[in-house]
Parts: C-alpha cells; structure tokens; sequence
C-alpha cells in the first residue's frame, strides 16, 4: 500500500513541477521542463526516503529520525544550482526568476513527498499565475512609462529583467 503512495507522490511532484517547467520552456528560459520536472521529482523522492527509508535501521526504540535534515540539505542544493542560473551582465541581473522558480519547484516537490496534495497543487497554481500575471503587469508598466513603444532594458520575452 505505501509503495502506491510514494509513486503516486513522486507522480504528482513531477506533473507539478513540469507545469511550471512547461511554462519557463515557453519563455526559452534556461531551465524548462525538464530541469522543473527533475528538481520537483528528486525533491519529493529525497523527502520519502527521509521520512520512511530509514525505518528498517531502527532497531533501538530511543532511537529516532529528523526527517527535516534531508528536507534542509535539497533547499541548499537547490539554492547552489540556483545561484548557476543567475548572471550578472552589463548592469543588469539575469535569471533571478528562473532561480526562483527552481527553488520552489524544489518546495512543491518536498511538499507532494510529505504527502502534502492540496498544498503543492494551490502552490503551482500560484506560481503560474504569478509568473504570467506579473510579466503581464510589468510589460503594461513598461509601455505606459515609455509612452506606448517597448522599453530598451525589456527582455524580447517581456520578461522580469530589468538594469541595476
């Protein structure tokens, strides 16, 4: 019955984390589907086997487990591969967003391993309609500013992108 479970767990982590990976492949971000997909599928299978792969080492009942160990060290690796997506060139900061989206993949994915259905799913949604509604609020912003023509920092995606 568990092994249904934690497929069903890693299942849902990576569907989750390949939306939001669908949609930075649509903006032709560096990470896109497929780097979503495994951060969100690794995180939730890191997050099972810190909760319950452990369980059968346990022989002294004084002994107990921190499955919030595990949990910590995928945000630290996530935030090294994070740190990798964000350039800074010319007076401007590259893939702020793209490291974001990154590490809350990796949090969805953590959350779908600890089972956490209802809140990973309401997080993705956020995230989606956050990125899409806010590109869509900053290029309105731009234009209005620029008097109607695109604005020269303005990535050619409408991206966040914006001078230091």
């Amino acid at each position: 019955m568990m092994t249904i479970e934690f497929i069903a767990r890693i299942f849902v982590a990576a569907v989750l984390g390949g939306l939001i990976g669908l949609e930075r492949e649509y903006r032709e971000k560096a990470a896109g589907l497929r780097t979503h997909f495994l951060v969100a599928l690794g995180s939730a299978l890191f997050m099972i086997i810190s909760a319950y792969g452990f369980e059968g080492v346990l022989k002294d009942e004084n002994m107990r487990l921190d499955v919030s160990r595990i949990a910590a060290q995928v945000v630290s690796g996530i935030g090294f591969i994070g740190a990798g997506t964000i350039i800074f060139q010319k007076n401007a900061v590259h893939g702020l967003t793209t490291a974001a989206g990154v590490w809350v993949t990796a949090a969805i994915g953590l959350a779908c391993g600890a089972g956490l259905y209802v809140l990973s799913v309401v997080a993705t949604v956020l995230v989606l309609v956050g990125m899409e509604a806010f590109n869509y609020v900053l290029r309105r912003l731009d234009r209005s500013k620029e008097g109607g023509t695109e604005h020269g920092n303005e990535a050619e995606d409408g991206s966040e992108d914006r001078t230091v």
